[in-house]
């Protein structure tokens, strides 16, 4: 008897065990459609829309000379203007991420044309493994932290138009 109620325990145990934590990155969504995200970069905010309505509002870090459009690799500038969400990596090394579809072809055109790389790998990211004493800090990513990323990743679909404005 002692035998079956130690196996019992032990079992139950082990169930327990099994339903422990899981991965909390992956939140749902159950709101309004996000139909465009908007980033303002001289304000340092990402807005999330529905139409014309405002979601949600993050502040948000971007590369490391934020000024002007991103035109060559290595230039730490986010690119302006509208481009799309065509991919999330849920195995981000920021986290979570979702890619800009930076460069467009009018940007892979001018850097040509400079003989440049425009660069590329726009993310809309979370933080980094290691603490930043700046604000803007990426290669031109636009960042904001693990707990948002996770909010923004459930939200925002492949194919929404991304407005990056000056």
């Amino acid at each position: 008897m002692r035998a079956f109620r130690f196996l019992l325990i032990l079992v139950l145990a082990l169930g327990l065990a099994a339903c422990g934590k899981k991965d909390t990155k992956f939140r749902t969504y159950k709101g309004p459609e996000v139909t465009s995200v908007q980033i303002q970069k001289g304000a340092r905010k990402m807005y999330l829309l529905h139409n014309e309505r405002v979601l949600k509002s993050y502040d948000i870090g971007l590369g490391f000379t934020p000024e002007g459009h991103k035109q060559f690799e290595g230039d730490g500038k986010t690119p302006e203007g509208t481009y799309y969400m065509t991919y999330k990596n849920p195995k981000s090394s920021y986290h979570l991420s979702l890619y800009i579809n930076y460069p467009n072809v009018v940007d892979r055109e001018y850097a040509s044309s400079q003989n440049r790389k425009p660069g590329g790998e726009i993310f809309i990211h979370g933080g980094p493994k290691r603490p930043v004493q700046v604000r803007d800090w990426t290669e031109g990513c636009i960042a904001v932290t693990d707990r948002e990323i996770e909010e923004v990743y459930s939200m925002v679909n492949l194919g929404t138009p991304v407005h990056i404005l000056p």
